[in-house]
């Protein structure tokens, strides 16, 4: 993660456009049980069952 002085406003003004999704993707990102699941799925030869159970538990699933 860039070291970032979270106080700049200047630091973030791309997130002025955002919308939630992208607002989401941010706090997403920096979550540590995230990350972790991410490497762990990655890290190793996954199913579909798998992926669909990362995508699940992170709300990584849309209705269409």
């Amino acid at each position: 993660m860039p070291d970032t002085d979270w106080r700049s406003e200047e630091a973030y003004s791309g997130l002025k456009k955002a919308d939630a999704a992208d607002l989401a993707w941010e706090w997403l990102r920096r979550d540590c049980d995230y990350q972790e699941d991410y490497k762990r799925l990655s890290r190793r030869e996954h199913s579909s069952a798998a992926a669909g159970e990362f995508r699940r538990k992170w709300g990584l699933s849309f209705p269409s």
